[in-house]
């Protein structure tokens, strides 16, 4: 898939509508991937949770030891020192992830929120500074992806914000998955039309 989109409003039109004709497959695929993934993650919120914890800390581990191998490698490198700490501490910490999920959770929570509320607004601004093709629909992904985040930062105190982050990824995953699936038809449509 070409990665190769320009957003820019010189770019809007049939030069757009070109670049986007060819991967209307694509982005259907992603979308329909996405929409599958938040329906699983709203059917287990805990277990999605959890996996996500599970996920970095094993991800943490695998940073630190590889750290700590380049570190042992290069002796004579002046930089040995730091490379050696870094790699200890993504080890350290990747191992109080997995060891207490529960509580990284809720360290996650805010920082999930935290990505929902600045995610939101960056896709808001996205959506209204170029006005691209069906822009409304980007920013109504962001407004809910804002709202999703400040909701969770409210909750920050209580016991269900480390469950609702489960929740909250799948119906992420999920309005973004229409997002995709929205404009591949779209541009679909519009590619059947030019050809009749």
């Amino acid at each position: 898939m070409s990665t190769n989109m320009n957003l820019s409003p010189e770019c809007t039109g049939p030069e757009e509508l070109q670049l986007l004709r060819k991967e209307w497959g694509w982005f259907l695929a992603l979308g329909i991937s996405l929409v599958v993934m938040g329906m699983i993650a709203i059917g287990n919120a805990f277990a999605a949770m959890l996996f996500a914890v599970v996920l970095l800390g094993s991800l943490l581990l695998i940073a630190g030891l590889a750290q700590c191998v380049t570190a042992f490698n290069s002796p004579r490198w002046s930089g040995v020192m730091i490379e050696l700490l870094m790699g200890l501490l993504y080890f350290v910490v990747g191992a109080l992830t997995l060891s207490h999920p529960v509580g990284a959770a809720a360290s996650l929570t805010m920082l999930f929120a935290m990505f929902l509320i600045f995610g939101g607004i960056f896709r808001i601004v996205l959506a209204m500074q170029h006005k691209f093709r069906h822009w409304g629909w980007t920013m109504l992904n962001g407004l809910i992806s804002l709202l999703l985040g400040l909701f969770i930062w409210k909750r920050l105190d209580s016991l269900d914000a480390v469950l609702l982050i489960g929740l909250f990824v799948g119906i992420e995953l999920l309005f973004n998955g229409m997002t995709w699936i929205l404009l591949a038809l779209t541009v679909r449509k519009a590619a059947v039309a030019d050809e009749s």
